[in-house]
């Protein structure tokens, strides 16, 4: 089955999405004739000019995002022979709700976010669950219409909080660009002879070990977790971690890490331990045939609760 990649663009209304992909689908370097399926999921102020663009092969089609169905998106890349898919959403809307809809076939390529930098945080105050739904995902953010020497670092945190590898573009109102160059350190030494983590620290350390998990393969970690058990591995593992908080107590969730531990039978589920553990990257059904990390327990102990228990970014 050939795949058909999706090029998603994400953003709150009038955030500068439109423009951008008509510029894009302007340029012959991007536009070189490919059979483009582009679909619009709002209506904005700005509209599309097909007539503009090098090639003709563009084919507008409106859709409802919250009830257009993956039949019906299949019959719009059938009707117009789409070898691609260029999709506008709703920034109201949550982008894993119409992933979930798209054919099997279509592989997303690339997700964008565009972001009004007058209006984004309020946006980020009052519905934070939608502005952290489109940054976790994406591959890069645009903050336009920012003032040149305007203070950039409370958005910097505010998508560092999100997303660590996600790309940052500052666009200023006379013209000019620049992508954020701010490095993060870490707030634990991951070239300890034990990398210590502190219990305000391990929603990063648990996303940056997942995310590269090959950076700490051979490595001795520390930290604070409750107990979880596997359901397919009950004998000689458990999965010590903890609850995390992205946004909003909506999307707290259990984030543990698979630990081999030949007395784990003897744990009391939910109960706290402090674990001292050797890390490798290596393969587990929890990662979905992907390489992810797995602890090797050295020690186990009885712990306090973590302060505070829910961790966040």
């Amino acid at each position: 089955m050939a795949q058909i990649p999706v090029y998603v663009f994400t953003g709150f209304l009038d955030s500068g999405k439109t423009k951008f992909i008509q510029q894009t689908l302007e340029d012959p370097r991007f536009n070189a004739g490919e059979r483009t399926l582009l679909l619009i999921c709002e209506e904005g102020e700005e509209e599309y000019d097909l007539s503009t663009y090098p090639h003709k092969n563009v084919f507008l089609e409106v859709i409802d995002q919250q009830s257009v169905t993956t039949k019906e998106l299949q019959q719009l890349a059938k009707k117009h022979k789409a070898q691609r898919v260029v999709a506008e959403l709703n920034g109201m809307l949550l982008v894993g709700d119409m992933y979930s809809r798209f054919p099997a076939d279509w592989v997303v390529a690339q997700e964008v976010m565009f972001a009004d930098s007058t209006t984004f945080m309020a946006y980020n105050a009052n519905m934070r669950n939608l502005v952290m739904d489109k940054l976790v995902g994406g591959q890069m953010v645009v903050f336009n219409r920012l003032t040149p020497g305007q203070d950039t670092m409370p958005f910097h945190k505010l998508v560092r909080a999100a997303n660590r590898r996600m790309d940052i573009l500052y666009d200023y109102t006379d013209g000019t660009t620049e992508f954020d160059e701010i490095e993060d350190p870490l707030p634990f030494d991951i070239n300890a002879p034990i990398i210590t983590v502190n219990d305000e620290d391990y929603a990063l350390w648990y996303r940056d070990v997942t995310e590269e998990p090959a950076k700490y393969d051979g490595k001795t970690v520390s930290f604070k977790g409750q107990v979880a058990m596997l359901r397919r591995e009950k004998n000689g593992m458990f999965a010590p971690g903890r609850f995390v908080m992205t946004c909003c107590e909506d999307d707290i969730q259990f984030c543990g890490i698979p630990c081999r531990y030949e007395q784990a039978k003897t744990l009391e589920s939910r109960s706290w331990v402090a674990v001292t553990a050797k890390i490798t990257a290596e393969k587990h059904f929890l990662y979905q045939g992907e390489l992810g990390p797995v602890l090797t327990a050295l020690r186990v102990e009885p712990a306090e609760p973590a302060v505070p228990d829910v961790a966040t970014f």
